[in-house]
Parts: C-alpha cells; sequence; structure tokens
C-alpha cells in the first residue's frame, strides 16, 4: 500500500505504523479468505467467488485453532475476507476470538449485507475498520459487481456503519470501466462521511486474469494517479481529513517522489525515506494470505500456488520455512529479479512490484511487472 496523503500531505493514518515503521517482519497482517461464497459475482475477483460455499471450508474447530496459532506467532492483524465473509455464519464468533487474543481485526466486505443490526454488531466486536467495495457509480458499479442493486446496497452498508462512528474504507479496482469516475468517487466520499479510499491497481488473478485487456495503459495510470494526487491535496488544503492509498504498484510511490523532487525537494527527500522503510511490495514478507481451506499464500492475489496449509502445519512453521522455494525467494527476491525490475534505481523503494503480475504475463515469476508505467528515463535505466 503507498498512502498518498502520508506521501503529500505529511499526514499520517491509524495504519501507518505498518507501512511506515521498522518492525518485525517475521510477523506479517493476514488476510484471510475466510470463505469463496459470495452474493455477487465481479467480473475482477481474485478469489473467483461464486454463490456456493466450498465443502473444503475450514469449519469453526479448525478456524478457532487457527486463529489462537495467529495469536501465537504475534501476527498484529487479521483482515477477514472473502468471497463475502458475511455469508460465513460464525464470523462474529472468530471475529470475537480474535480480538480475546489481542489481534486488531478488520472486514473487507462487499458492503451489502450489512444492515443496521449487523453494524451494530460489527460496531460491538471492535472492527478497526470495515473495508466495503465500490467500483463505480450506480449502474457502472453493478455492472462490474454482477448484480442489479449492488451499488444502492453497498451505499446503505456504508451508511448504516458510518452512523456507528465506524470507520469505513471503500475500496475501488481501477480499470478502463470506471477510471474516469474517480472525481465521483471522492465526491461521494466526502457527502456520506467515508474516512478511507484505497484505489487497487488490477491483479491479474482469478477472474481479474481474464480482465487483463481491460486495465489501463501506462499513459492512463499516470493521469489517474495525477487526478488522485490532486483531489487528495484538496481535500487537505480544504481541512477535509481523509486517508487515500493505492495498493497493488508501487511505481506510485516512485512515481510521486520523481514528482515532489521537481516541486517540493525537501518534501521530496522526507517523502524518499518514508519509501526506503517501506520497501516495496511485501508479498511473501510483511503480507500474507490464507484461503477458506486453510492454503498459505504469499497474498491473496496468490491462489494458485500454497506454500502449505494451516491444517498440517502451523501458520508460522509455514511462514518461516525458507526451504520452501517461492517463499525463500520472495523474502530475498532482488537478485532474482529480471528485465527493467533488475536495473532499476529504485528497486528498494519498490521491491519488483507484484510478482503475480509478471507471471500472469511472462509465466516467470521474476519477470518485470508489466503494469510498472515509469520510463527508463524516470527510473534510471538509461543512465
Amino acid at each position: 500500500m503507498i498512502s498518498i496523503t502520508r506521501l503529500l500531505c505529511d499526514t499520517a493514518g491509524p495504519g501507518d505504523h505498518l507501512r511506515y515503521q521498522k518492525r518485525d517482519i517475521e510477523h506479517p497482517v493476514v488476510v484471510w479468505n475466510c470463505t469463496r461464497q459470495c452474493n455477487l459475482h465481479c467480473i475482477h475477483c481474485y478469489a473467483s467467488a461464486d454463490n456456493r460455499k466450498s465443502p473444503e471450508e475450514m469449519d469453526t474447530v479448525a478456524a478457532r485453532a487457527f486463529i489462537r496459532d495467529l495469536a501465537e506467532f504475534g501476527v498484529p492483524v487479521i483482515l477477514l475476507s472473502g468471497g463475502e465473509p458475511l455469508l460465513r455464519k460464525d464470523l462474529f464468533q472468530l471475529a470475537s476470538l480474535a480480538r480475546e487474543y489481542g489481534i486488531r481485526i478488520a472486514l473487507s466486505t462487499n458492503g451489502t449485507l450489512i444492515s443496521s443490526e449487523v453494524a451494530k454488531e460489527i460496531s460491538r466486536l471492535g472492527f478497526a475498520e470495515v473495508g466495503i467495495s465500490l467500483d463505480g457509480i450506480g449502474d457502472n458499479n453493478d455492472f462490474l459487481r454482477g448484480r442489479r442493486g449492488a451499488f444502492m446496497d453497498a451505499l446503505n452498508g456504508i451508511r448504516n456503519c458510518v452512523a456507528l462512528g465506524l470507520r469505513v474504507s471503500l475500496r475501488l479496482t481501477i480499470t478502463r470501466f470506471n477510471y474516469q469516475e474517480i472525481p465521483e468517487i471522492f465526491r461521494l466520499v466526502e457527502e456520506e462521511g467515508i474516512e478511507r479510499v484505497c484505489f487497487y491497481h488490477l491483479a491479474y488473478s482469478g477472474r481479474g486474469d481474464k480482465l487483463r485487456s481491460e486495465d489501463l495503459d501506462h499513459a492512463q495510470t499516470r493521469r489517474v494517479i495525477n487526478i488522485i494526487c490532486e483531489h487528495t491535496l484538496d481535500l487537505y488544503r480544504r481541512g477535509r481529513h481523509k486517508e487515500i492509498l493505492t495498493v497493488g504498484n508501487h511505481a506510485d510511490g516512485v512515481y510521486l517522489y520523481l514528482r515532489l523532487k521537481k516541486e517540493n525537494l525537501l518534501r521530496a527527500e522526507k517523502v524518499l525515506e518514508l519509501l526506503r522503510i517501506n520497501g516495496g511490495n511485501s508479498s511473501g514478507v510483511k503480507i500474507g494470505a490464507v484461503d477458506d481451506r486453510g492454503n498459505v499464500h504469499p497474498d491473496q492475489f496468490w491462489w494458485h500456488y500454497s506454500l502449505g496449509n494451516v491444517l498440517q502445519r502451523k501458520f508460522g512453521d509455514i511462514w518461516t520455512d525458507t526451504s520452501e522455494p517461492l517463499l525463500r525467494g520472495l523474502k530475498n527476491r532482488k537478485g532474482l529479479l529480471k528485465g527493467r525490475c533488475s536495473r532499476c534505481h529504485y528497486l528498494d523503494l519498490c521491491n519488483g512490484n507484484l510478482r503475480v503480475r509478471a507471471e500472469a504475463v511472462f509465466g516467470d515469476v521474476w519477470a518485470e511487472d508489466p503494469a510498472c508505467y515509469l520510463t527508463d528515463e524516470e527510473t534510471g535505466i538509461n543512465s
């Protein structure tokens, strides 16, 4: 994640200590896709979720043991995701257990099932954040999410959360279908009292891999990042405290640094320091994922590759086992990277970006990330 707010405005958000402070990298944030069942059918879903519950989904007993193992290992945060996690009947029971063990809990949902009663339970359990996905305004969102009425249902879910003072994080995956609606998304955020927005670059995983042709080209991506930056600065100048982030492309941080070098050299040096601390993409390092069947993945987009299974070994044992070739490579990847990534002067800030995207396009985990929109001149490759 890149905090546009932190880099441009020097305003820290609640999760910035995970991104911009040095910490023990052996204890990652864990995304638990606790079910792959979903009431929507998003065209870019990395989990390829549908309306069926997997017969192999971890039951309550196994899930409780898994959460206990995470606590013993020292995992600081668990993000409960899916599919649609609210379809899991024991979700609140498991969230309560995680809280008892001292793990910070967050929710990633499509928001359509958050009635006022559900919002009250989310509030009672002390979720640090409720991430609600919208991928456009009105009918456009409904098209991308595969169900008519999904926009209004999600908006009602947002309103039910905001009414109780819950911290809502709007999630949007950027594609050619919706990038022109980003200014309207900012207006919605202001009007509805949403505190945080995460703009996701498309990951070529699950159904998202079939959507590759609808990803932005490099010029469009640069324009989108500029638009996000301008709206972020506008909110800051008007005293509207919102946290704006981008996810899935650490070229964003380098791009902001290079932009600031031309506009505000002192600020640029501070940004450079923050980006060095952040260290770039952290798949297999500071973030990991576990699917509904207990398979451990380097991040939530890597469902086709399992590092091990928590029903057979504890998460901590899997995560620290560097005899596993992919995990070993991800933890120390710089010497393995190829193409433009291997020659980039800002590799320490980006760490090779999203490896699953490179694998999808080139069939090689260590190939360059095709979504890097920085020029050879900007990356220093031609110098």
